[in-house]
């Protein structure tokens, strides 16, 4: 049997303590999948102010050199589940915010100075504990730094020399773009201010450092991984990413069954399998539905929507539809917030048509179970989408997804096949309302096709999607990584 590992998890962001995105259900899931793998997990997370003070046990303090000012780390150890701990990073000059990374739309101005805190203190953690762990994970540019100061200072350490980095990108198009300065700023070498380091676009990136200094780069999903290598899905970063084309691939997350499963759900109104789809989907519609405060009758399908209401998102699409959409024999349930203009067109569409569409623009935890509960379809006509979760939660629901065709939505949403009945739910190319609608219409179409609707469900909630698998994968990128010094 291969030795167990121990895998230095450093993250911004760890359900339930801080979650601005997806990152937020990995920085739980993934660790707690390695865990149930036999695998020992120390995760880093900064002490937020919104996490209460003392976060848990007292575990030591260091000296945490990052610029000129003298700096320390207070450490507390909380266990999260079998195997895993969560060792949470106080400082408040830089943590202790309401916030992760800025207020409003503007980004704080000293996040160079706290993220590259979070990376060497996690660093030192170990180091002044003198305990070697046997890679560290590190996370988007949060987190970019590891691999840098592993490199930097830490090569020839007593204790952490030699040590693999493995780094996830989850999102490129937020890249932790600082100004030149940065590197003398931080003490790092002069010459990782150039081209072949950290140098991007005339300043310097953490998202680089990340790509550059890791021995293996992945992100989260395979077609993710192809599309951010062409100019188009990129951000910049392509010819970056092709230059480590070899040491790239891409791993699907998982989905946390315990949490997003009809079976176990506390928070929709009847729980149910695919053997009892249609009854507990009735009821569950039903609930959705009054929650709403929509009509019961007629009986027509209802497109769910729970997002960050964004052009990302491809939700200006479904804003810019309202003429075709309320022509469609169809209601619709949207919660999320966003930018104001998206939201005013959904809320304009409600107006037209308040018996068929509502708008709760609010992120509610338990109106998003019952939308993926009570919903048929669930409409995601981004434009982006490394990943994405929510698709793999309504397959498991029997909530059909409505799907542009990129990123983690092609390798999760298989195509209907007529002919076969195969398939898990509708995609659609383009980004526009012409795509949209035709798939629209399709499940439209097959919705009026009792028996054909309920295969397509069944097919949707058969489908695997939990994290032990994509765990397994994530154990191999590991071992390759320590194969690697």
């Amino acid at each position: 049997m291969s030795t167990p590992l121990h895998v230095a998890f450093v993250t911004p962001e760890v359900v339930p303590f801080m979650k601005t995105g997806g990152l937020g259900d990995v920085g739980a899931a993934l660790p707690k999948a390695l865990g149930r793998l036999g695998h020992r997990v120390t995760i880093f997370l900064p002490r937020y102010a919104a996490i209460g003070f003392p976060p848990g046990a007292f575990a030591g303090s260091v000296h945490v050199p990052v610029d000129a000012v003298h700096r320390s780390a207070g450490f507390y150890r909380r266990e999260l589940s079998e195997n895993v701990e969560v060792v949470f990073v106080e400082h408040p000059p830089f943590f202790d915010r309401p916030h992760a990374y800025g207020a409003g739309d503007r980004d704080y101005q000293d996040n160079r100075l706290r993220f590259a805190f979070l990376a060497r203190a996690s660093i030192e953690y170990f180091r002044s504990r003198g305990e070697r762990p046997h890679v560290f994970h590190a996370h988007d540019w949060q987190t970019g730094l590891v691999p840098v100061y592993l490199k930097s200072f830490y090569w020839d350490d007593p204790t952490l020399h030699r040590m693999p980095t493995v780094f996830t990108i989850h999102n490129l198009a937020y890249q932790g773009n600082f100004p030149a300065d940065t590197p003398s700023v931080l003490g790092l070498p002069w010459n990782l201010a150039s081209g072949d380091a950290l140098e991007f676009h005339g300043g310097v990136s953490y998202m680089k450092g990340g790509v550059m200094f890791s021995e293996l780069v992945n992100t989260v999903s395979p077609q993710y991984a192809r599309e951010i290598q062409t100019p188009a899905m990129g951000y910049g970063f392509d010819g970056i990413l092709r230059s480590r084309g070899a040491d790239l691939s891409g791993i699907v997350n998982g989905v946390d069954y315990d949490e997003w499963d009809p079976s176990v759900d506390p928070l929709i109104a009847r729980k149910y399998g695919p053997q009892d789809v249609v009854a507990g989907k009735a009821a569950c519609k039903a609930d959705l539905l009054k929650t709403f405060g929509l009509a019961q009758t007629p009986d027509l399908p209802v497109i769910g929507i729970v997002s960050r209401l964004v052009r990302l998102k491809g939700h200006d699409i479904v804003a810019d539809a309202w003429y075709d959409l309320l022509q469609r024999p169809l209601r619709l349930v949207v919660v999320g917030t966003g930018e104001p203009a998206i939201q005013e067109g959904f809320a304009t569409l409600a107006e037209r048509d308040p018996s068929r569409f509502a708008m709760r623009f609010v992120y509610d935890e338990t109106l998003a179970h019952k939308v993926e509960a009570g919903a048929d379809m669930f409409l995601m006509p981004s434009r982006f989408e490394p990943c994405g979760l929510t698709q793999m939660y309504s397959l498991r629901y029997g909530t059909v997804p409505i799907v542009r065709a990129t990123g983690g939505l092609v390798d999760t949403v298989e195509p209907y096949q007529a002919s076969t009945g195969e398939g898990t739910g509708f995609r659609f190319d383009h980004a526009d309302g012409t795509g949209m609608m035709w798939a629209i219409d399709q499940a439209l179409a097959l919705w009026k096709d009792a028996p054909a609707w309920r295969k397509l469900m069944r097919n949707g909630m058969s489908r695997d999607f939990s994290w032990g698998r994509s765990a397994e994968q994530y154990v191999d990128l590991y071992r390759r990584a320590l194969g690697r010094v």
